[in-house]
């Protein structure tokens, strides 16, 4: 297959005609029908991803107080964010590798206990070098949670579904930010280790996630595509020599979109570190907002984020992933003033929540854009690496702020301080526009919206977009159909095979 860019925005598909009376049903019907486990599976996600933002922002919501600790200035503790960024990367490719040729379970367990055990010894640290380095490791720990996340909670719902699901799934980031700014608040000063405290409440969450995973079963999606793949190999080293084959025919067929996915993250995540990584800074030092205020702004504008990701993520199903997420950048670059110049709390907090209402609303479209986009054999390595690789990229987010700001200065009651908010302005402004562009240039978003029915990476031909499980020939039909019907309304914008080979 090769994927040609600019494709037209067009709004999603409808249903063919003979799809089943489960396409006509509403949001609402469609949520009464899931099992418990299909709910378990989404909301065990939802909390890893969770705890990956609790973790990563315990270190921005504490900027000041890691500033007095270890005496050093605001950009030299953001080299912790930084670094942490730079290494998610590798993670991502372990444990999405891991995750893709031996299951979604144990590898996520594994996950979150080991950026639980690195959160835990970050609260013990006494110098600053020591805090950097457990900083660049946790970063490998945390790499892998998004990808493992998104195949855990989306895979096992129906595809009317995902959308929303996507939406309320990538905002438990939000809820993580959230999370750390009411620790930051309420606990951290009311106990004798302070900031420390937030870290090693923090890890006790990760624990927890882990421990809820390890109780619930394997991926059903996962387990119907391995015993497909066990009919043309039987042994560990067969599949894994298969796997290395299939990895192999992807990146050669799918190089571009793989350049392509990392552009678009780099952009998407210099958007959320930009307006989220030192936003109590700026709010503190700029706007001379109290450490509470600063808090409560931050919680306000996370509460932008949740809605901005549930609304996004529905509209998507109607309006189509790409048409959704130009729509809510507007919405971002159109707030832009009432973040960085009202001087009141009031305007400050109602500026946080409707640039996170856009930002984390083109955020909330991400995980099934990507997860659609992904070769489905690919659906767990894929969308992480790309996200993490973007991460790297755009990993001197905050570090390009507090330099920025160091060399802008503006008068505060008197007294010269960084200008944060002009710096933030402007790059919220120039990647929102980026954004945009890369967003319209892109493929069609139909790669593969039906990715639970087809082959794992380890099986004979995973690597091909057409590669359906055998077992169930009705319904094989039936999803050749419906993509026959987009494939029709988006002429043009995609060349399709059938296999690698």
């Amino acid at each position: 297959m090769r994927t040609i860019f600019f494709a037209p925005l067009r709004l999603a598909p409808r249903p063919p005609k003979s799809a089943s009376t489960t396409n006509k049903l509403t949001l609402i019907q469609h949520l009464r029908r899931l099992t418990w486990l299909q709910w378990a599976f989404f909301w065990v996600g939802w909390l890893a991803w969770t705890c990956d933002a609790l973790d990563f922002f315990s270190v921005s919501v504490s900027v000041p107080a890691l500033s007095a600790q270890f005496g050093k200035p605001t950009s030299s503790i953001t080299q912790a964010i930084t670094l942490t960024l730079l290494f998610r990367s590798i993670g991502a490719i372990l444990f999405g590798i891991f995750s893709d040729r031996f299951g979604r379970k144990w590898p996520l367990v594994f996950n979150l206990l080991l950026v639980a055990v690195l959160q835990l010894g970050a609260g013990f640290v006494q110098t600053f070098k020591q805090f950097l380095a457990l900083r660049s490791l946790f970063g490998i720990g945390m790499g892998g949670i998004w990808g493992l996340a998104a195949s855990t909670s989306l895979e096992n719902l129906p595809v009317e579904l995902r959308g929303v699901a996507s939406g309320v799934l990538q905002e438990g980031y939000a809820f993580g930010n959230l999370l750390a700014a009411l620790i930051s608040l309420k606990l951290v000063p009311a106990v004798a280790p302070g900031w420390r405290a937030l870290f090693w409440t923090a890890a006790g969450i990760s624990t927890f996630g882990a421990v809820l995973r390890s109780l619930l079963p394997e991926s059903e999606a996962f387990l119907k595509a391995r015993r497909a793949a066990e009919a043309h190999a039987t042994s560990e080293a067969q599949k894994t020599r298969i796997f290395i084959r299939e990895t192999n025919a992807m990146l050669k067929k799918h190089w571009a979109l793989c350049v392509y996915a990392v552009l678009l993250l780099t952009g998407f995540n210099f958007l959320a570190h930009g307006s989220q990584d030192l936003y109590p800074t700026y709010v503190q030092q700029d706007k001379g907002l109290s450490a509470d205020d600063a808090v409560i702004a931050t919680i306000i504008g996370n509460c932008g984020a949740i809605a901005g990701g549930a609304v996004a993520g529905w509209a998507s199903q109607f309006l189509g992933r790409r048409i959704t997420i130009v729509l809510f950048e507007i919405i971002t670059g159109a707030f832009i003033p009432l973040w960085i110049l009202p001087g009141g709390f009031s305007a400050l907090a109602a500026g946080a929540f409707c640039i996170q209402f856009g930002v984390q609303g083109a955020w909330g479209v991400i995980p099934i854009h990507l997860t659609e986009m992904a070769p489905p054999a690919f659906r767990a390595t894929f969308p992480g690496v790309a996200y993490q690789i973007g991460n790297m990229i755009s990993s001197a987010a905050a570090q390009i702020e507090a330099t920025g700001g160091e060399h802008l200065k503006t008068v505060v009651n008197g007294k010269t301080v960084p200008d944060y908010g002009k710096v933030q302005g402007i790059l919220i402004g120039a990647v929102a526009a980026f954004v945009i562009l890369i967003t319209i240039i892109g493929p069609a978003e139909n790669h593969s919206s039906h990715f639970e029915k087809h082959r794992v990476a380890f099986d004979e031909r995973g690597a091909g977009e057409n590669a359906f499980i055998d077992e169930d020939e009705e319904s094989v039909d039936e999803v050749r159909g419906e993509k026959d019907a987009e494939s029709r309304g988006e002429k043009g914008s995609e060349e399709r095979v059938e296999t690698v080979q």
